[in-house]
């Protein structure tokens, strides 16, 4: 059984940073390309970030790039989200998914919710 669990979110203030963590287990983690999913309620699910299963090529949305930073470590099956120059629009609940950009699936993990307010 695949599981995905996300933490690290919080309330921080705009210009702040988070790092979002994800573990994953049931299956074989260094296999996958991985990316990071959000959603705003009452919106659907936005791909922010995305990369390959060696750690070697990463990919950005444009919203996001040179301020998030994506990275794993497939030693302890985690895979992280760095995200600095936090703005109100960054607000969501973020989740972790198998795949990449256009192929990802979100799979059943509860989220961390990140809220960007002064």
């Amino acid at each position: 059984e695949v599981r995905l669990v996300e933490s690290g979110g919080g309330l921080v203030q705009p210009g702040g940073s988070l790092r979002l963590s994800c573990v994953a287990s049931g299956f074989t983690f260094n296999l996958y390309d991985m990316s990071w999913v959000r959603q705003v309620p009452g919106k659907g699910l936005e791909w922010v970030s995305g990369i390959t299963s060696d750690g070697a090529t990463t990919d950005y949305a444009a919203s996001v790039k040179g301020r998030f930073t994506i990275s794993r470590d497939n030693a302890k099956n985690t895979l992280y989200l760095h995200m600095d120059s936090l703005k109100t629009e960054d607000t969501a609940v973020y989740y972790c998914a198998t795949g990449s950009r256009g192929t990802w699936i979100v799979e059943g993990g509860q989220g961390t919710q990140v809220t960007v307010s002064s």
